[in-house]
């Protein structure tokens, strides 16, 4: 660390290269900026498609219309689905902290490929901006869903075009996103960072990457697939033209399924960051930490078929997926599991990214568990299209990937601003988001067991309560979410200057200044010793 103290070399956040103003941003190929260009993205479609999720609550808090009708409903939760999981949660964690981390974490000065990255971004932006635009132009808003099921996806009225080819950018941003990951991780590893010395941060992203890289040309072919049913009328899909709506359905889910993994690896991998810094040991079982990240990757390529078992699949391969779906859960216990082991006899110290740890935890094992019952065929038949599968779906990948996020956000904030956060604040802001949380998504469990179907814009007087304190839970939770991103963007002004290592961090990212410099490090370093054990 005493090498870079005294620098003279701009931080990135100084330097300005061949351009100036916004500019040195949008044609920067820094990894760093290009980060933060998705920190800021995401952030601020997160909050758009919060607020719609918001809509949408007090739409359902009384049975009848409330402030919408059925129409403009659908339209709200297919735009709703569409930001949060394509632009959102997806690109979350590898987009921004991936993008930001991954080569400090492995010695790096940059990722292999600066100019692909930007490029990434670009179709990022391109493939949101289309399905904005789906939402103004042609005569209604799509309102298929995020899934764009099939035969409805090319015979409804909504203006699908733009929406669909709209994810097909974002899809294509992942790939060049994981392809970039994994050259990286191969080839541009400090000298002496063997695959066993590397940070369990990197391991994640590139389980992430091959699926990023194997899996998401399939969605992209099947969203193609819908383009040419809409407009020359082929019949992939149609059954009137001896097309099978149930084909469109495997190969969606045949992405989608790993998609989710896309969303959690990342995320495990920044809480197996967080918990050994804050934990002040070495992360226990790292060889298995290693090892399960890249069978839940692997592993997760088998088992989409559980979004289908009312689907009338034969007995056989409804056995089949049921099993490989208990199969996939043993990995992620592991991780739960050890991350528990990392704590036992440990020197807690505690700070804001521990507790959203935590956090974290705590609902990914809820998320776990319900997962488990929808995926046995008997309890299936009975949840399947009820608001348990959406209470289970948000736990798992906002409540995962979600709390992740802001634990990664408070972690690596020093790091990234070279800004301490007001800690109260942030503390505030964790604990009106979790109990917002759990207010809002625990009640659709049991709305979910009492029969109510999701996608409906009104319900029987009989799912009344739930949906009151459902609706009561998203106030809370929106609350929480606008303490938070004040706290962090206040903090950015104002707050009071962060050292090179905050919190006793122990790998390479900590050992260099805060912001770090234009090319991170001014001498490639050496690594002698394994992870988490660097000083």
């Amino acid at each position: 660390m005493s090498a870079h103290e005294g620098m003279q070399e701009p931080n990135y956040l100084e330097f300005k290269g061949k351009y100036k103003g916004i500019y040195s941003w949008i044609f920067s190929t820094d990894h760093k900026r290009i980060g933060l260009l998705y920190l800021f993205s995401i952030l601020s479609l997160f909050v758009i498609g919060a607020t719609i999720g918001l809509l949408m609550k007090f739409e359902l808090i009384a049975p009848g219309k409330t402030i919408m009708d059925a129409k403009a409903y659908n339209a709200f939760f297919t735009l709703h689905g569409i930001i949060m999981i394509f632009a959102v949660v997806i690109p979350g964690l590898p987009a921004v902290f991936g993008n930001f981390m991954l080569p400090l974490q492995i010695g790096a000065k940059d990722v292999a490929f600066p100019k692909l990255n930007l490029l990434s971004w670009y179709l990022y932006v391109a493939g949101v901006l289309m399905v904005v635009i789906s939402q103004f132009t042609g005569d209604q808003a799509p309102d298929t869903g995020w899934t764009f099921y099939a035969p409805y996806s090319f015979r409804t009225a909504g203006n699908m075009l733009p929406a669909v080819f709209g994810a097909f950018l974002l899809g294509f941003s992942s790939i060049l996103t994981g392809l970039n990951f994994l050259v990286t991780i191969h080839r541009m590893r400090a000298p002496g960072m063997t695959w066993l010395r590397m940070p369990l941060f990197p391991w994640t992203l590139y389980a992430t990457a091959w699926i990023q890289l194997l899996a998401t040309p399939i969605v992209g072919i099947t969203l193609l697939m819908i383009v040419a049913e809409r407009l020359f009328n082929i019949g992939f899909f149609d059954p009137t033209l001896g097309g099978d709506p149930v084909l469109y359905q495997h190969l969606f889910w045949t992405y989608s399924h790993p998609a989710v993994y896309i969303m959690i690896l990342p995320a495990m991998g920044a809480i197996s960051e967080i918990i050994p810094t804050f934990a002040r040991k070495i992360i226990f079982g790292y060889k298995f930490m290693v090892a399960s990240s890249l069978l839940i990757a692997f592993v997760g390529y088998f088992v989409w078929g559980h979004h289908m078992f009312t689907a009338n699949m034969s007995g056989k391969a409804l056995y089949i997926f049921s099993l490989l779906t208990f199969l996939v859960a043993i990995p992620s216990a592991i991780k739960v599991f050890n991350w528990i082991s990392t704590l036992y006899k440990a020197s807690i110290y505690l700070q804001t990214p521990f507790f959203w740890a935590m956090a974290f935890i705590f609902v990914f094992m809820i998320g776990g568990f319900s997962g488990l019952i929808i995926g046995s065929l008997a309890a299936d038949v009975h949840l399947h299209d009820t608001h348990f599968v959406v209470a289970h779906f948000h736990f798992i990948v906002f409540g995962g990937t979600g709390f992740a996020f802001f634990g990664a956000a408070h972690y690596w904030f020093p790091k990234i601003t070279g800004k301490m956060y007001d800690a109260l604040w942030a503390n505030i802001g964790l604990t009106v988001f979790f109990i917002g949380f759990i207010t809002l998504y625990m009640p659709m469990f049991f709305l979910g067991v009492a029969g109510m179907p999701r996608r409906y814009f009104d319900y029987d007087e009989v799912f009344h309560t739930g949906n009151i304190i459902s609706t009561m839970g998203s106030w809370i939770l929106y609350s929480g979410l606008s303490i938070i991103i004040t706290n962090l963007f206040v903090s950015l002004k104002r707050g009071v200057k962060a050292p090179a290592d905050p919190w006793g961090g122990s790998t390479l990212e900590w050992t260099i200044p805060s912001p770090p410099p234009v090319e991170n490090f001014i001498e490639t370093p050496i690594i002698t010793k394994g992870p988490y054990s660097y000083k």
